[in-house]
């Protein structure tokens, strides 16, 4: 499993950040447009009791959700397995994985936001579909590296499809937890998995507020 602070720092790299002159369709503007309204949300005072949680968690999933290339994330988290998904196991498996996804960061930003800071260091192209946004996570005397990936299909916009922390690849953490599943299970058995997971974090959320 991702280690705990892991996951954290990975919540709150989509939280905040320094202003950055406007780059259309750049990298760097495709995340932070989305990440400025996330702190809009978070610090929205209409969202300040336990009966609005809900309603919050709508707004920044309705706000991250575009940032992130799903489809890409899951092949990649599956690694070769992929082949061996049906069309209608791929599309099963992006959707419930992408909904656990964004539980899992929606629930940490809503619990552990505190203002930190991210500094956006630079972007470098790879290739014409492939790039790196460089920035660094400022939480009181400790600076923590937060890299994100990304990825251009044809003309559409860039989109985020792997994060990294401390040199720690969000997709290749699950991929090693998928791989071990895979092994004895089928891919659907796997998307049942998730879906119980799922099942279970949204229980907890509702729970929660």
């Amino acid at each position: 499993m991702i280690p705990k602070k892991a996951i954290y720092i990975l919540i709150v790299s989509l939280s905040v950040a320094l202003s950055l002159p406007a780059f259309s369709e750049e990298p760097i503007q495709i995340i932070q447009g989305p990440i400025d309204e996330v702190v809009e949300i978070l610090n929205d005072p209409k969202y300040t009791g336990d009966e609005t949680k809900a309603a919050q968690r709508e707004a920044i999933w309705k706000t991250v959700e575009p940032m992130f290339n799903f489809e890409e994330i899951s092949k990649r988290a599956v690694a070769h397995k992929w082949r061996e998904f049906s069309d209608e196991e791929k599309q099963a498996f992006t959707d419930v994985f992408s909904q656990f996804l964004g539980n899992t960061y929606i629930d940490k930003i809503q619990g552990e936001y505190h203002n930190e800071k991210i500094v956006y260091l630079e972007q470098n192209f790879h290739s014409d579909a492939y790039a790196e946004v460089k920035t660094k996570l400022l939480r009181e005397n400790i600076e923590t590296p937060v890299d994100y990936r990304m990825i251009r299909k044809g003309g559409d916009p860039w989109r985020v499809y792997d994060i990294i922390v401390e040199g720690v690849s969000l997709v290749k953490n699950y991929r090693a937890q998928f791989a071990t599943i895979l092994k004895k299970e089928s891919p659907a058995q796997l998307i049942e998995r998730l879906n119980q997971k799922l099942t279970e974090q949204n229980q907890q959320l509702a729970g929660n507020g």
